[in-house]
């Protein structure tokens, strides 16, 4: 993430994530416009220095190919973001993750802009005039221009969803000014236990509103019909049963799929978790 390289991704490829099956190149096209839009500046306070950047530079969604389904996304990062990959650690797989889970710029922005400061230690929490979180969360000239509806759709819904996806608990207190709201001071605070969001983020967004709201109870997660299990519940299961020396997880993936198929048992059903651990415990690697 950090060089100055193209990533590139197969449209068959990307629609084969989890809440990304629907998508074709009309959709894709103004989730990069979007991110391309996002503006982001970091405050150095040590250095006192204000940087602003964004995240993509420049995506491509070649197309020569579309009616055999081939479409190739390929995007450049922006020189700010990959600044901040170089210099600190906080760009790791789960929040990769919950960049690519939050569905409204505003989560975006103010994820990441929290997630900068991970580096100074002394710093939990910063406070904001109005104009200031208006211009991080990137509201546009003309819409919530009243502080409640500011609250109500963009400061609340982002603040909710970023504690649900990430490794954050962030709170938010109201400075005011007789009944005039004047500034926002918004603290954070890392997870101690970071499992929950691992598992939210490895599951399907179906009923995550329900989640985290508290309306449902639990969470099924499927073993995955095809692909890699890293970065999955299903990995640390994997870990936790196989025995040494590790051997690849994609091949005891798909060696497990073969042994679902056999018994003619669903990778959905409910006892699928139970049937992987018993298989990993028994695993044995093919001579």
């Amino acid at each position: 993430m950090a060089d100055d390289v193209r990533h590139e991704i197969r449209l068959a490829d990307l629609r084969a994530i989890d809440g990304m099956k629907n998508h074709d190149r009309i959709s894709i096209q103004p989730m990069f416009e979007e991110l391309r839009g996002v503006v982001m500046s970091f405050d150095d306070a040590k250095a006192m220095k204000v940087t602003i950047g964004g995240i993509i530079d420049q995506a491509v969604l070649d197309y020569r190919h579309e009616e055999t389904g081939e479409v190739l996304v390929s995007w450049y990062f922006g020189r700010m973001f990959r600044d901040l990959a170089a210099k600190s650690n906080h760009w790791a797989i789960l929040d990769r993750q919950t960049i690519f889970h939050l569905t409204s710029k505003y989560s975006v922005l103010l994820f990441q802009h929290i997630a900068s400061y991970e580096p100074y230690e002394y710093i939990k929490s910063k406070t904001f005039t109005v104009p200031e979180l208006r211009a991080l969360l990137g509201v546009t000239e003309g819409k919530l221009e009243r502080f409640s509806n500011l609250n109500t759709w963009a400061i609340k819904p982002a603040i909710e969803e970023i504690n649900h996806l990430s490794r954050f608990t962030l709170n938010a207190t109201t400075k005011k000014i007789g009944r005039t709201v004047v500034g926002v001071t918004i603290s954070w605070d890392l997870k101690a236990d970071r499992e929950p969001v691992a598992q939210e983020l490895a599951v399907s967004k179906v009923g995550r509103k329900a989640r985290r709201e508290g309306k449902a109870e639990t969470i099924f997660e499927p073993f995955p019909a095809s692909g890699s299990i890293h970065f999955t519940r299903w990995e640390k299961i994997s870990r936790e049963h196989l025995p040494p020396p590790l051997p690849d997880l994609g091949m005891v993936a798909d060696a497990f799929r073969n042994f679902a198929a056999q018994r003619d048992f669903g990778l959905a059903s409910s006892g699928v978790e139970k049937a992987f651990i018993g298989f990993c415990k028994s695993f044995k690697m093919r001579k």
